[in-house]
C-alpha cells in the first residue's frame, strides 16, 4: 500500500498489524518509506501496539504477535529489550568471583552476562550454549566446559541429558537461567522443551539459582517448566509488578531490580 494520501494513526496502525501478520516482521524504515512519515513516528506505532500486545517491538522493527510463544532465533532475541539484558547482565556478571563454577544457560540475557565475564581470573564456565562458548573465546582467564549432546539451530545449543553425567564432579557454586515467562503457580518456563529438559538437572547441581531475564517475562508462561520459585535465590530484573514482587519476597526469594 503506497498511498499518497496520509493516513489517520488509527488507520495506520491497523495497516502496519495487517503488514506484520503477512510477513513475520516489519522494520521501522520500511514502514517509514510506506507510510511517508517520519521513523520517531513509527518507532512510536509500534511501541504503542507492542503495548497493548499485539506485535513484539524489536530493535529495528517488530515482529508478530504470536511469534512470542515460539522458539525465536537467537538472532531475534538478542534484539528484543537489549538495553535492559545489557544492565541485567552486567549486574549478574558483578556477582561472578575469580575462581568460581559458574553455569550460563542458552537465553539471550545469560550471553549479556558472558560478554561482562571477559576479565574475571580462574573462572569455570559451564554451558550448552555455542554462542555463549563462542563468546568466550577470547578470555584466556576462564574455562570452558561443554557437556556433549544434540545440535539445536534455532537456539544455537546442544541439548539432550545424556551428556550431563560428566558434570557430576563440578561444584556449580551460581547457576544463571533465562526464562521465556515466570508465574507463582509454574515458576520458571521455557518454550522448548528440549531445553527444559537440560535446565532442570543442570539447576538441581547448582548451589545458587539465579534467574535473570527481562520484565516481559512476568505473568507468562511457556510449555516446560523448569523450576519452581522455592528452588530460585536470586531473580534479577529491569521491573516487576508491585504486587507480584511483594509475594516473590515473601516465599524468600531475593528480587534485584537493575
Amino acid at each position: 500500500m503506497n498511498s499518497h494520501k496520509e493516513l489517520y494513526p488509527q488507520e495506520r496502525h491497523n495497516e502496519i498489524l495487517r503488514l506484520v501478520a503477512e510477513a513475520g516482521r516489519v522494520s521501522v524504515s520500511d514502514l517509514s518509506r510506506r507510510f511517508g512519515v517520519s521513523e520517531v513516528t513509527i518507532r512510536s506505532d509500534l511501541q504503542l501496539l507492542a503495548a497493548q500486545k499485539l506485535l513484539v517491538r524489536t530493535h529495528g522493527g517488530a515482529l508478530a504477535g504470536d511469534q512470542s510463544m515460539s522458539v525465536l532465533p537467537l538472532t531475534t532475541r538478542l534484539q528484543l529489550q537489549a538495553q535492559e539484558k545489557r544492565r541485567i547482565g552486567q549486574a549478574a556478571a558483578e556477582s561472578v568471583s575469580d575462581g568460581d563454577a559458574i553455569f550460563l544457560d542458552t537465553s539471550s540475557t545469560t550471553l549479556a552476562i558472558a560478554k561482562y565475564l571477559k576479565q574475571h581470573r580462574y573462572l569455570t564456565i559451564i554451558t550448552n550454549s555455542l554462542a555463549v562458548a563462542q563468546e568466550m573465546l577470547g578470555a584466556p582467564g576462564s574455562e570452558v566446559v561443554m557437556p556433549g549432546g544434540r545440535l539445536r539451530r534455532d537456539t544455537a545449543s546442544l541439548v539432550g541429558t545424556d551428556g550431563l553425567e560428566m558434570l557430576r564432579p563440578f561444584h556449580i557454586q551460581k547457576g544463571f537461567f533465562g526464562a521465556h515467562g515466570i508465574t507463582l503457580e509454574a515458576g520458571l518456563t521455557d518454550v522448548s522443551a528440549d531445553e527444559a529438559e537440560v535446565k532442570r538437572p543442570i539447576l538441581a547441581m547448582c548451589y545458587q539459582v539465579i534467574a535473570v531475564f527481562d520484565s516481559t517475562k512476568w505473568d507468562k508462561v511457556g510449555l516446560a517448566s523448569f523450576a519452581e520459585l522455592a528452588q530460585i535465590d536470586r531473580i534479577i530484573t529491569d521491573d516487576a509488578p508491585v504486587e507480584l514482587a511483594k509475594q516473590i519476597r515473601t516465599l524468600g526469594v531475593e528480587l534485584q531490580l537493575v
